[in-house]
């Protein structure tokens, strides 16, 4: 096993037996990739504004009455100094598969959406009937774009043509090409969904087929939430919305990897920061009170 990172470079203020890769449940693989975004640059930045803001949280979660951190996280060496998309999803691939056959979940920290698509290559190879749950403002279903199959707009593309079953949920930005790739009993447009009653989450959770694998841009929060992402889109699901959709993925299916991306930390304001981080830990709290 790894040796774990030193005390400023992982994720949570705890105690580091709890980050040392031998007593860890839990694996966090920041991946600081920005390589194909198309509008608002920094992504890459996401992974260690993350990891900095988490030294903000409480360990303690008055929801769900436990520490999660006492299972265990910790936070692998960043995959960095890629030069090509292709080489980015490879580098995921074999980093996600490596902890997979050490029997820890993996939840990358990104970076660009496109991170996503190495783990979940590594995640369909364990888990064939593996259902991607997407939580996005953009569908990331075209075939290609600027030059490239492996671009953050194709993501859930690529999902689909690796044989996973994709639910798609806050989408409000949508171009003519992608709509043949779009399942519609899969499609939870954000019109349809927020502020609305919220039994359009048990429409979302019957969808879910097999093992599931979460992946969250957070551009699916509306940007009054979290304004500091790449190409945020008005409409978005509220943090509620957003957690409380999850904690029913949790109670009813088994979540089995994840991803929080396209953080684009802003200089003076570090509100989505923090709420990212949280995310990420809201995550794993809930996988753990599952096992309660």
């Amino acid at each position: 096993m790894k040796k774990f990172p030193k005390e400023t470079d992982f994720f949570l203020d705890m105690e580091n037996e709890f980050a040392s890769a031998e007593n860890a449940k839990y694996v966090l693989l920041p991946v600081p990739y920005d390589g194909t975004s198309t509008f608002v640059k920094g992504a890459d930045k996401g992974p260690q504004a993350i990891i900095e803001a988490s030294d903000s949280l409480e360990l303690y979660d008055t929801i769900y009455n436990i520490e999660a951190y006492t299972a265990g996280i910790h936070t692998d060496t960043p995959i960095n100094q890629l030069t090509s998309p292709d080489e980015m999803v490879e580098a995921v691939y074999q980093r996600t598969k490596y902890w997979l056959e050490q029997q820890k979940m993996v939840g990358l920290l990104g970076g660009e959406h496109s991170v996503s698509e190495g783990a979940i290559r590594a995640t369909l190879e364990r888990h064939p009937n593996l259902t991607v749950l997407q939580i996005d403002a953009h569908a990331d279903l075209r075939d290609e774009y600027h030059g490239s199959p492996h671009n953050h707009a194709c993501v859930m593309r690529r999902a689909q043509t690796m044989g996973a079953n994709v639910v798609q949920v806050g989408i409000r930005s949508v171009c003519l090409e992608e709509k043949e790739h779009i399942v519609t009993d899969n499609m939870f447009y954000a019109h349809e969904i927020v502020g609305k009653n919220p039994e359009w989450m048990d429409r979302v959770v019957e969808r879910l087929q097999g093992p599931v694998y979460l992946t969250i841009d957070l551009d699916g929060l509306d940007p009054s939430v979290l304004p500091a992402t790449g190409t945020p889109q008005p409409g978005g699901l509220s943090w509620y919305e957003l957690t409380t959709l999850l904690d029913k993925v949790f109670r009813q299916r088994e979540v089995v990897g994840f991803d929080v991306v396209e953080l684009c930390p802003q200089p003076d304001n570090v509100i989505s920061d923090v709420l990212a981080a949280s995310l990420v830990y809201k995550i794993i709290t809930m996988k753990e009170a599952k096992s309660f």
